[in-house]
């Protein structure tokens, strides 16, 4: 019986609302768990009705989703330390218990030995450990002495009075694979020559270690022979692939680490080891581990340079070629479908998040004083951008700032969604697959290009936008009635629509290649997006985007100046431009050079956060992805569109978001027991003790 009954009036978690608020306050008291923790294990209780040994169980305790190669059954293995009463079934006394042993830091040895210690004493003895580890083991499996050397200096003589306590077989249980290890060599080396046969090998691996590899690596077990001549294994080669295996972790950040400081997103073994080096007091590896890794890594190849995603077999226990995830290769028709439907999903996610960025930061432009002049008959409009705003609001209200709103969202989708989907497009084929690095030229290349499609969209768009937005206070001034977009469109007729459009690729083509690679080496180097599987913030996104902006806008300036000049219909006692090149020397010889960066404070105020919000919803639209936008509907699951379907990313403990801590530990208990023998809980251990 659980310490844990006498608290409670009932026995098998049937009492009604009043006992069992009673019950909640009385655990807190004993165990100090939080009140929503308790009812939260309430929930899952309930859920699976009165726990009983099989599915039920493994629900309630088992991670969703986990990385690891244990499937969710193994997981039954706990059920006898949840079962203290031996009664085929989980009291609500007993899951609580349970749950309350997983919130310790030490649960997952804590667990294990808890499975040992079948009568339930504190420690454990020679006796019990024996009974214990044979039953969970079957006769093909390699034979275990227990009257060796080792287990003696642990538990003394066999029948003698040294028992553990649970620090002594924490320790036990940390080096038992180094024993079993040694006794599974020595077993298998008939001839004692110091060597065996790579099948033996494989059976050794399989039996201590097969829940931590995958199944490419596993099948190329036999292959570590070929590391040294003679085609056999070592016994140095099998202690070196064990340490592999138990540092695997520390591999997957060393590696990440090196790579990530690399130029080509590659490293050799000479790399990885200078990295191990330098990172930590004592040399991590040796040679021939390092040899190990990347032979694995590199399919036999271990001289080459290897990026990231090359030893995905060897760090993911669940990896798989990337023929073996999918049915079947799409056709050729099948692919220009998922072309034409991946651009149209960017169109829509460009258009929606160009329109945020624009409508945020459309009072700001209103402001512009880039069309303000020094040779103007009369008086200046505006003294400056806050004379400007003041004159607005007065004369026009506050819905004056949004004068030209209307064409600029009409305009703004197809702009927006060329601009961001020319630039990914280009970006995508200029990228290593493998490193996921892109050279800085391509980067340039791939911004200039998006920045140099989006005039066709841009410039029609503008010259509207900026006529309607300068003849509102002009109509007040000089008492006209404003005339709309369509008076404005007809007016300039199809080739005066691109008037001034040199300029605007003069200001977008250098905006853009400044632009995108500045906002992907601040997500890259400044916020390290990607590192160890890091996914940027809310807030980390709009700083990059929004810093990247600052540049690109101001040394842009004198182009947008020259833009807006050409653009804008002149009015009496107003010079009269020819063209790019006398727009600029008229602007320069008669207002000097700062008139070229006239309006450079306020295009940084206007396009820094524009290209914020638009690039922080464009990026937070491609991390929904296309379920929530279309909303299809399948037999009630959200359809995954073709081109949504990719081969699946390298997933570790250090690239996704933990599972709930509790269910992390059950994993990690059920993980050290399997250490022992892969065989553990699946030969009904748990009746034979």
């Amino acid at each position: 019986m659980s310490w844990l009954s006498r608290i409670f009036p009932t026995t098998h978690g049937d009492s009604d609302a009043g006992s069992l608020t009673s019950a909640i306050k009385s655990v807190r008291t004993a165990v100090g768990v939080p009140e929503t923790e308790l009812k939260r294990w309430r929930r899952i209780f309930d859920t699976n009705a009165k726990i009983v040994k099989g599915e039920n169980f493994v629900n309630a305790i088992a991670p969703s989703g986990d990385l690891s190669r244990i499937g969710r059954a193994q997981f039954a293995i706990l059920f006898r330390v949840a079962d203290t009463s031996r009664r085929g079934l989980v009291s609500w006394e007993d899951f609580t218990v349970f749950e309350t042993m997983l919130k310790r830091p030490d649960a997952d040895y804590w667990m294990a030995f808890q499975y040992f210690d079948v009568d339930h004493s504190g420690f454990i003895d020679y006796n019990e450990f024996k009974t214990v580890f044979s039953a969970n083991i079957g006769p093909d499996a390699i034979p275990f002495d227990f009257d060796c050397d080792w287990i003696k200096l642990y538990l003394g003589k066999k029948n003698g009075s040294h028992v553990l306590g649970y620090h002594e077989f924490t320790q036990l249980m940390k080096g038992l694979q180094g024993e079993r290890l040694r006794q599974a060599f020595k077993y298998l080396d008939k001839d004692t020559d110091g060597f065996i046969l790579p099948e033996q090998f494989k059976q050794i691996i399989l039996e201590i270690a097969g829940h931590k590899l995958s199944d490419a690596v596993i099948d190329r077990l036999p292959t570590l022979c070929t590391l040294s001549p003679g085609q056999r294994i070592s016994y140095s080669e099998v202690i070196a692939f064990h340490n592999v295996i138990r540092e695997m972790d520390m591999i997957e950040r060393i590696i990440r680490e090196a790579t990530a400081k690399t130029k080509d997103g590659r490293i050799d073994q000479s790399d990885f080891l200078d990295h191990a080096a330098s990172s930590s007091r004592y040399s991590l590896f040796t040679p021939m581990e390092a040899s190990i890794i990347f032979h694995f890594a590199g399919r036999g190849s271990g001289a080459q340079r290897l990026a990231l995603i090359d030893f995905a077999q060897l760090l993911d226990p669940r990896w798989r070629a990337p023929h073996d995830e999918f049915d079947a290769a799409p056709a050729a028709s099948a692919s220009i479908l998922q072309g034409f439907l991946h651009s149209a999903y960017s169109f829509v996610q460009g258009g929606i998040a160009g329109g945020i960025g624009a409508t945020i930061v459309y009072p700001i432009d209103m402001g512009s004083m880039q069309n303000q002049r020094s040779t103007v008959v009369g008086q200046l409009l505006y003294k400056n951008s806050m004379d400007c705003a003041k004159k607005i609001l007065r004369n026009e209200g506050f819905l004056g700032f949004y004068r030209g709103l209307g064409p600029q969202l009409i305009g703004v989708a197809p702009e927006k969604a060329i601009k961001l989907t020319v630039n990914d497009i280009i970006r995508g084929r200029a990228t290593d697959p493998e490193t996921g690095r892109i050279k800085l030229g391509w980067e340039l290349v791939a911004g200039g290009t998006a920045g140099g499609c989006q005039v066709v969209f841009t410039n029609p768009l503008e010259i509207v936008k900026i006529r309607l937005q300068v003849q509102g206070e002009a109509a007040k001034a000089e008492g006209f009635a404003p005339k709309g977009a369509v008076h404005i469109i007809r007016q300039l007729g199809v080739l005066g629509l691109y008037k001034g459009a040199s300029a605007c690729l003069l200001r977008d083509i250098p905006f853009s290649a400044i632009y995108f690679p500045t906002y992907g080496h601040l997500k890259k180097d400044v916020f390290h997006e990607g590192y160890n599987g890091k996914q940027l913030s809310f807030v980390e996104l709009l700083l990059s985007a929004g810093i990247a902006g600052m540049p690109a806008a101001y040394l842009t300036t004198p182009a947008d100046v020259v833009k807006t000049r050409l653009q804008v219909e002149a009015r009496k006692g107003q010079t009269n431009y020819k063209g790019l090149t006398d727009a600029f020397t008229q602007i320069y010889r008669e207002e000097g050079f700062r008139a070229l960066f006239k309006g450079g404070p306020a295009r940084i105020v206007r396009s820094s956060p524009q290209f914020a919000f638009t690039l922080m919803s464009y990026e937070m639209f491609k991390r929904c992805g296309p379920d929530w936008l279309i909303g299809a509907f399948d037999n009630g699951y959200f359809v995954q569109y073709p081109w949504d379907a990719k081969p699946r990313q390298m997933e570790t403990a250090l690239t996704v978001r933990p599972d709930e801590m509790s269910k992390v530990r059950a994993r990690n208990a059920l993980r050290i027991l399997l250490d022992v023998h892969g065989d553990f809980g699946r030969r009904g251990g748990s009746k034979a003790v």
